[in-house]
């Protein structure tokens, strides 16, 4: 008898310390937090301008990576766009995620979606590229939630 009662007590001690999944409202408060982030991010990109945006809702370990090349943390990231040529001339990007997911603990999320850059070339056309993005989203100390990987 002693033995199914400390078997007990130590069984009710393990998962009274499992920490228990948030509730779907929760995930799905979150999810939206994500998605609103995007969506002040993008519309940040269509009025102040790419760099503006990428600089400002980069977190401070953030890591973009541009062709083969891997920029390490928000000075890094600011630098490199301060030391590319000026913009080309209307120069666009917008996206919107078709996919978001948060982490159970709320901390991390990860989107994926379409993105359109456009800009007008030296002959006065217009190129465009299209393209799939992917972006890992780090919920911050003031809650805010910053990306860590673009």
């Amino acid at each position: 008898m002693k033995t199914v009662l400390r078997f007990s007590i130590l069984m009710a001690m393990v998962f009274s310390s499992c920490k228990s999944l948030p509730d779907p409202a929760t995930m799905e408060q979150w999810k939206q937090e994500v998605r609103d982030v995007e969506r002040d991010f993008s519309a940040m990109a269509g009025e102040a301008g790419i760099r503006e945006a990428f600089i400002h809702y980069a977190a401070d370990d953030a890591v973009l990576m541009r062709g083969d090349q891997l920029i390490s943390g928000k000075q890094k990231i600011r630098e490199h766009f301060q030391s590319t040529t000026s913009a080309p001339r209307d120069e666009k990007l917008s996206w919107k995620p078709d996919f978001v997911d948060v982490s159970a603990s709320g901390d991390l999320a990860y989107t994926y979606g379409n993105y359109t850059y456009s800009y007008t070339d030296s002959t006065g056309t217009t190129v465009e590229h299209k393209g799939v993005f992917h972006t890992v989203w780090k919920r911050q100390a003031d809650g805010s939630w910053r990306f860590v990987w673009d």
